[in-house]
């Protein structure tokens, strides 16, 4: 009966310590400053949502890699949640410059980003999620009638 009791004390003493208002303010800091001039560069993969057929719905073939990347001028935190990267983006014959406005959530030190349906000027509306560590990033992505996964590196801005 003592072993049973235990049980709710490990877990507890098990589970992640919550961040202080000051380690997440440092944590919101320093994602910042390495985003600042960073370019993530990657690949993404395609396959329909819409229930048509099509090239991309073909699993008999490999997953083909198509190469993204993003130049990050500046992340800017506008309030609790909200943020702004102001970014290029490049991806097969899109090439745009724009601020993007983001939900950020956090998971311990790890930095998320979602959007739910982003209507981004000359490309659509999409919906995404992204988790940012060390120098890397991965997520998944969709599109009107498109989504898929999305991952790289993260190169650090000039000065870093």
């Amino acid at each position: 009966m003592r072993a049973i009791a235990l049980i709710p004390i490990l877990l507890i003493s098990c589970a992640p310590a919550s961040v202080t208002p000051e380690a997440q303010l440092e944590l919101e800091r320093a994602f910042e400053e390495s985003m600042r001039g960073a370019v993530l560069q990657g690949n993404f993969t395609v396959f329909r949502t819409d229930g048509e057929p099509g090239e991309d719905t073909d699993t008999s073939e490999p997953v083909r890699l198509r190469q993204e990347t993003y130049r990050i001028e500046k992340v800017v935190k506008r309030s609790d949640s909200l943020w702004t990267f102001h970014a290029q983006i490049q991806f097969g014959q899109t090439d745009v410059t724009l601020p993007v406005p983001v939900q950020m959530h956090w998971a311990g030190d790890t930095p998320v980003v979602s959007v739910t349906d982003l209507g981004l000027p000359g490309m659509g509306k999409y919906t995404a999620r992204v988790a940012f560590y060390r120098d890397s990033y991965a997520g998944m992505w969709w599109g009107s009638s498109h989504g898929g996964n999305m991952f790289g590196t993260i190169e650090p801005g000039e000065g870093e």
